[in-house]
């Protein structure tokens, strides 16, 4: 696809890391994302050199290029999900997974998202929420530090319009969020439910878990899962404990998901789920399990 003697390649290839930890946090998918990355490229090397040397920020280039094709890409994945079984979770990615160090901060003084932030699933699954051009236009902005301007020729929109996408999905965002624990606080819960998991001691469970928490599984209609949400901790821990049943015989580990303390239940070495939490106020307030096989291709060496 390219021209390993063409100069500034090494330079072009670097903006690869960044490129797909935006379209990950665009469209929520990694397999996803490296495809995104991949149309990128293709379509900078699908131009003469002539048109290539033109271009005074090939980064800059690339990055129009992929958020637009992410554009496009939730526009129909909106479609997509409607006729999925079962509820979607976000793709969950093994270790901390920041990729970049995001750019210098913009003159605009609106709160910023963290990379760090960015990246863990119960913000993943809040810009599920968003509509394409605000989750676009939200991460940019408030996420990498994209001036409005320069997002604004991203999307096709004013600078204002931007704005206001930016606006109305930080609004949105805030109303849902909450202060999470200390990571070390994390850790402790999650190694506590995990163990609790483990004895089947529902009164433990029901302890660690938040009168209004809500479970939510993927099976993506490959492997059996639960249809729809448990709310509520004695519903969530009397669910937890069907599970411990049918796979006694697997084992589950602590692992870090999506930047944040989890745990990965194993079968043989293989990775058969992947669990993320949400806690806050020292109770978990969400447990997303993710059993769909085609999302835990990233777990195969975790």
């Amino acid at each position: 696809m390219n021209d390993p003697s063409e100069p500034g390649l090494s330079a072009i290839m670097k903006e690869r890391r960044q490129l797909i930890g935006l379209a990950y946090r665009l469209v929520g998918s990694l397999s996803e994302a490296e495809d995104v990355v991949q149309e990128t490229y293709t379509r900078w090397y699908a131009m003469s050199p002539a048109a290539r040397e033109a271009i005074d920020s090939p980064g800059a280039w690339l990055t129009t290029v992929a958020s637009r094709i992410c554009l496009d890409l939730l526009g129909s994945a909106r479609a997509r999900r409607e006729r999925y079984v079962g509820e979607w979770i976000p793709e969950p990615l093994p270790g901390q997974v920041e990729w970049t160090t995001g750019r210098p901060s913009a003159g605009d003084p609106a709160d910023r998202i963290t990379l760090d932030e960015s990246i863990n699933m119960a913000f993943l699954v809040v810009l599920e929420s968003l509509t394409p051009a605000e989750r676009v236009a939200f991460v940019l902005h408030d996420v990498f530090r994209y001036a409005f301007a320069e997002v604004a020729e991203i999307v096709g929109r004013t600078p204002a319009a931007c704005r206001q996408l930016a606006s109305s999905a930080r609004r949105r965002i805030r109303a849902t969020q909450v202060s999470p624990a200390p990571i070390t606080r994390q850790a402790v819960l999650v190694k506590d439910f995990k163990k609790a998991w483990e004895a089947k001691d529902i009164e433990a469970l029901i302890s660690l878990l938040d009168p209004d928490v809500k479970a939510v599984g993927d099976g993506g209609g490959l492997v059996k899962a639960a249809l729809h949400p448990f709310e509520g901790s004695e519903q969530v821990a009397s669910y937890l404990l069907e599970v411990a049943d049918k796979t006694s015989e697997l084992e589950l580990l602590e692992r870090t998901v999506n930047g944040r303390p989890g745990l990965v239940l194993q079968q043989a070495g293989l990775t058969v789920a992947v669990f993320a939490f949400d806690v806050a106020d020292d109770r978990i307030r969400r447990i997303w399990g993710v059993r769909n096989p085609e999302k835990l291709r990233s777990w195969t060496d975790a």
